[in-house]
């Protein structure tokens, strides 16, 4: 085990907010396990940043109508200020669009190019010919061949579960376009996998049966046991990091290929800053690395990546990949497309101030070895009963008394009392399951110390003993500040807000382990503590009940027969629609407003009037366009001035299935001035 750690977590796609299926199977836990190396004294690199390449980025970006970037540029954001709001104490969080990596991701590619370790193969793929372009996988839909479901994607089927290959849908058809495609021949270079099928096997099948999660292990094992195929490190896509070689235009480095290089050089970015040199932690044999991930990269990391720095030659092999499964949300699967989630941002805004809340409930509830289930009863359970009821209460009372008969300032105690094992066993026991990547267990361990001091308290009594037997009372309340003061240092890798406020508290700074394993007197006889400080709040019902009564929302939504549909406004009286005035109408005019692009001014023929209306349309229509073209218009809506125009009404329009902006128009032509509803 050595002194140096390279430490990674999955890269987030750049595509939508992280969420708490996120938090608990891949950043706390790798955040706990980083921030305990730290407190061994470890040299660390706690490594990640968003992974912006790739389908899901273009396909969001299409969706949305606006570039790859600009979705990037929002998401990037979003995710890195969450991280950052719950205490995930990354070294370095960079993006995979950066300049360096980039340089980083083509000079790997050249690297393995030049050594001959790709193979050129031409294949007939999926091309979308009126937008002129290949189409990856997730940009083709069609019939499932073993369900039937009519919208499965080109690579798997959401509904049944199935992994598909866009030859296998029936009806296929382009997501750009909704044309069918045709087959292209296109070239791509492909790493053949199959040629590092003995040294993966002897790497991982036979150096790691023992000490690697049987997950991990299992699922490698069975993608060995199936046999290895070449892989295509290269797409025909315009959005990603281009194929440095030549006549390559129109292809981008595999998402796969290029984002687990992040890793690599966002280290490069961070020693840069930081005076290392970054080899030391990607081709020194005397660093651990360490990779965080969900169960579904495990192939990536232990098949893909490690085969590429094979190939590379010059980098070392992952010590482990403690690979997490999947968390589900109140007894349902976690979909970012079904809005079915708790989306970290939106904690941190409904819950200020209790950041170790969420933390402690995901890593009580790490799915580490099975999926398993987050449910807010369950959240407020462990809150209430856990973290308020025992551990907050533990540390108050010790602050309280403290303060209460010694001003503050710890007692005289026995220095060599047994109770004082209770924070080594704790901090050894807490050290072993981390190291074996055990944190529930850990977690476990640390709050068993709190549950002692409690149990410590309520047998001594010291607001009893300080009337008849003072040094009695005194000495308790010795051994139970040197408990405090063990929680204190113990829980800052599950805790660090918390732990930060219990330092303050009781006037300590932040030990090493080895020192909070072998000193049994943490804080000395004579140390004045400040006040106590409340560590945690109950959380009441209603704020439950509104969390859950969110996700029933969410619920009801997902039901539309259009996903699309905004939800409905708020309910009005039949009187009030019968106040709206809803006229057909033709356009008998149109220009365009001086100095306002969106803006065309009509001259609408009302079958009341010949009025003036004034609409932000321009971007969608060109005058000649609208001319012409009978409306529907509320005739009755109060007029305002827009850029010095008058506007005595509002033209009707809505979005078609593209998301072009058209007007509501009669299916048939009608006499201007007929009422509507």
């Amino acid at each position: 085990m050595s002194d140096r750690k390279m430490i990674t977590a999955a890269l987030p796609y750049a595509n939508g907010p992280v969420h708490i299926g996120h938090l608990a199977g891949v950043y706390i836990p790798a955040d706990v396990y980083a921030r305990f190396q730290r407190r061994l004294g470890k040299d660390v690199a706690f490594i990640c940043g968003s992974d912006e390449h790739g389908i899901p980025i273009t396909i969001r970006a299409k969706k949305e109508g606006v570039t790859p970037q600009d979705i990037v540029d929002k998401y990037h954001g979003i995710i890195k200020k969450s991280f950052e709001d719950l205490g995930i104490s990354f070294d370095e969080y960079s993006r995979t669009t950066s300049e360096r990596h980039r340089d980083v991701s083509q000079d790997f590619f050249k690297t393995l190019y030049n050594k001959g370790k790709f193979i050129e193969e031409v294949s007939e793929q999926y091309f979308d010919e009126q937008a002129n372009e290949f189409l990856a996988d997730r940009y083709i839909v069609g019939t499932c061949p073993n369900c039937g479901n009519e919208n499965a994607y080109g690579d798997q089927c959401e509904k049944c579960g199935s992994t598909l290959s866009p030859s296998e849908l029936i009806n296929p058809k382009s997501m750009l376009s909704g044309n069918i495609p045709i087959l292209k021949e296109t070239k791509n270079w492909y790493l053949p996998l199959n040629e590092y099928e003995d040294f993966l096997n002897e790497w991982i099948i036979e150096g790691h049966k023992d000490d690697w999660k049987p997950n991990v292990y299992g699922q490698v094992k069975s993608w060995l046991t199936d046999g290895l195929k070449p892989r295509a490190m290269t797409r025909d896509l315009n959005w990603g990091v281009p194929v440095p070689l030549p006549n390559a235009e129109g292809k981008v480095l595999y998402v796969w290929f290029d984002a687990p290089i992040g890793y690599i050089s966002f280290t490069q970015e961070w020693a840069e800053k930081n005076g290392k040199d970054w080899k030391d932690y990607w081709q020194n044999e005397n660093t651990d690395l360490v990779h965080f991930i969900g169960k579904d990269n495990i192939v990536f990391h232990c098949i893909i990546f490690p085969a590429m720095m094979k190939a590379h030659g010059d980098y070392i092999m992952p010590a482990n990949v403690p690979a997490f499964e999947f968390l589900n949300l109140e007894n349902d699967k976690i979909s970012t497309s079904r809005n079915w989630a708790v989306w970290a941002h939106e904690y941190v805004q409904e819950f200020p101030g209790q950041q170790d809340v969420l933390r402690y409930s995901l890593l009580s509830s790490a799915p580490e070895t099975k999926d398993n289930n987050f449910t807010w009863k369950d959240f407020q359970t462990k809150n209430n009963s856990e973290l308020v009821g025992i551990f907050g209460n533990f540390i108050n009372r010790v602050a309280v008394l403290i303060h209460k008969y010694y001003d503050g300032i710890v007692p005289a105690g026995n220095e060599n009392a047994e109770e004082l094992n209770e924070i080594t066993k704790a901090a050894t026991e807490v050290e072993n399951f981390l190291e074996h990547y055990e944190f529930r267990n850990a977690l476990t361990a640390m709050m068993n110390l709190a549950r002692f001091g409690n149990q410590y308290l309520q047998i001594e009594e010291p607001w009893k003993t300080i009337k008849d037997h003072p040094e009695k009372a005194a000495a308790s309340l010795f051994v139970a500040a040197q408990i405090a003061v063990g929680l204190a240092q113990i829980c800052e890798p599950f805790l660090p807000f918390s732990a930060e406020k219990l330092q303050k508290m009781f006037n300590v700074s932040q030990l090493n382990w080895s020192e909070i394993k072998n000193e049994k007197v943490l804080i000395k006889t004579g140390h004045q503590i400040n006040p106590a400080e409340l560590l945690f709040s109950k959380i009441e019902d209603e704020t439950i009940e509104f969390q859950i009564q969110k996700l029933e929302n969410t619920k009801q939504s997902n039901k539309k027969t259009n996903p699309k549909a905004n939800p409905m406004k708020e309910e009005i009286q039949f009187d009030d629609f019968t106040k709206i005035d809803l006229r057909t109408a033709t356009i008998l005019t149109a220009e365009k407003v001086e100095k306002a692009d969106k803006l065309l001014k009509f001259s609408v023929d009302t079958g009341v009037d010949v009025r003036t209306v004034v609409s932000g349309v321009a971007e969608s229509f060109t005058p000649e366009e609208c001319v012409g073209k009978q409306v529907m218009i509320l005739l009755n809506l109060a007029p305002r001035k827009i850029r010095g125009i008058e506007s005595q009404g509002m033209l009707l329009l809505t979005n078609n299935a593209e998301g072009k902006l058209v007007f509501v128009t009669p299916t048939e032509t009608v006499e201007n001035g007929v009422e509507i509803g």
